[in-house]
């Protein structure tokens, strides 16, 4: 297997017994960039490649001086483009803000170089993460490395093709109603969306506050057990922050199930529904059952609220999030303006694309004067009864499994002239963010035009251990 195909726990291994360098293993990733990126387009831009290599280099040095390495020190990864790394251009693929150079490092980012790993450069993405497919880019859509005239998913699409291109070792997506689940289950890839507070934000441009967390994006299981490891943690900078002990992932990383009580929402398998997908995670349920872990038909009341509810609390925060790019302190700015008034909507209107606009404005309405109780105080209350259809269901099961998009990556242009269609590819990822609870995505089968089935395990808050149990045991059958 090439060293650009292998997961980040094999490259350490290799380096480790000196049968690679770390020089080596950058050099694979810039060769297989240059030969792809052409035509996937995952990231919008690149570090340095000298200064890349120097990095490598030091790792090298270390290994020849038999200093012990940390266990993802020298991995090259790739991060979305919505988080701050000091010195380098954060766009979070908009006009506004295309010449923006973040002044300090996200806590992840910080957490990342004391372990040493290798940033390769920024990934492409949604507008602000305002997507399911990385179509309403400013600079361009991603394209799928299964079928390069399908869509990655979204909004972390450039992060989850990066992976699964060889482009990168690993990545860090963002999740705010699916975006690492859904462009993971799309390409192929693992995906984990951490419990709320889990993770510090600070550093993270906001879409929606009470919904957003960053999460890895990975080849395997066990690269997402360590990788969750490095930037997981309490973080004063960020006030909804956890501050709880902090296992180690990797621990759970046991092939057992057996004891373990699995849930199945029934109204996860309706109408609507891909044949394959569906024939895919039921193949998976039973390897499951016969592996020793118990099958219970659940159910999450609530469920069709959720895209509704959902699009409410996103957008109202939204607009108040993206009100700070007025084109005054930092961003894109319009020229010849009159008055002050001018500047701030000239700016605005030229510098956000059509998706970004579409959700500011939905956003404001429902939190207008006449319109606030209607819609997001109603909002709110919806979620507080998602959140309870889960505590109900973890009162009997340990997890919940489903799929994770009701179809298998779809034609690019596809659903653009519908953003409803569009808003519906979250459908099955979407209760999570609004319960706040953790969900991973592991592949779990092909259809018959060899695109990639995702399926999503959930559990309570902070039950990071019992996803990945269960994800690794699942995983490691299917390659049986």
């Amino acid at each position: 297997m090439k060293i650009q195909e292998l997961p980040a726990h094999q490259i350490h291994k290799l380096l480790v017994k000196k049968e690679i360098s770390c020089q080596e293993v950058i050099r694979e990733i810039f060769k297989t960039i240059g030969e792809k990126e052409g035509e996937i387009h995952a990231y919008l831009s690149f570090r340095d490649r000298e200064k890349v290599l120097r990095e490598a280099k030091k790792v090298d040095e270390k290994l020849k001086n038999g200093e012990k390495l940390f266990p993802l020190e020298g991995i090259p990864i790739a991060i979305k483009d919505n988080m701050c790394i000091s010195g380098e251009k954060t766009t979070c693929a908009s006009k506004i803000l295309e010449n923006f150079i973040s002044p300090y490092d996200a806590t992840v980012i910080k957490r990342l170089k004391e372990k040493g790993l290798i940033f390769i450069g920024k990934t492409n993405m949604d507008e602000f993460a305002f997507g399911s497919s990385t179509e309403n880019s400013y600079f361009g859509p991603t394209h799928n490395p299964y079928d390069l005239e399908r869509v990655p998913g979204g909004s972390s699409g450039g992060s989850a093709a990066a992976v699964a291109s060889g482009e990168a070792t690993v990545a860090l997506g963002s999740d705010t109603g699916g975006s690492i689940r859904q462009p993971a289950a799309f390409c192929g890839v693992v995906g984990l969306k951490p419990t709320y507070g889990r993770v510090s934000r600070f550093g993270l441009v906001a879409f929606a506050s009470s919904l957003d967390q960053i999460g890895p994006i990975t080849k395997d299981v066990t690269d997402s057990a360590l990788l969750l490891n490095v930037i997981s943690g309490y973080d004063l900078m960020d006030s909804t922050s956890v501050n709880i002990t902090l296992p180690d992932f990797t621990k759970s990383l046991i092939p057992q199930v057996k004891g373990f009580k699995i849930g199945v929402p029934q109204e996860y398998f309706v109408s609507g529904i891909d044949r394959e997908v569906e024939a895919s995670i039921k193949k998976s349920i039973k390897l499951l059952e016969a592996i020793g872990a118990k099958i219970e038909e659940i159910t999450l009341p609530h469920t069709d609220y959720g895209i509704a509810t959902y699009y409410i609390i996103a957008t109202a925060e939204a607009s108040a999030n993206l009100a700070r790019f007025d084109g005054i302190r930092y961003g894109y700015r319009s020229k010849n303006n009159k008055t002050l008034s001018e500047l701030y909507e000239h700016s605005r209107a030229e510098g956000f694309g059509k998706e970004a606009k579409r959700r500011i404005i939905l956003g404001t309405y429902v939190l207008s004067a006449g319109y606030y109780n209607a819609y997001y105080l109603k909002g709110l209350k919806v979620r507080t009864l998602i959140k309870e259809d889960f505590n109900q269901a973890f009162r009997k099961v340990d997890a919940i499994l489903t799929p994770t998009s009701p179809t298998t990556a779809f034609k690019i242009g596809e659903k653009t002239d519908d953003p409803l269609k569009m808003y519906l590819a979250d459908v099955f990822t979407i209760s999570a963010n609004l319960a706040g609870i953790p969900g991973i995505s592991i592949p779990c089968g092909f259809s018959k035009e060899k695109l990639p089935i995702g399926l999503q395990i959930l559990a309570p808050a902070f039950g990071e251990e019992k996803i990945f149990q269960i994800a690794f045991t699942l995983e490691q059958s299917l390659k049986k």
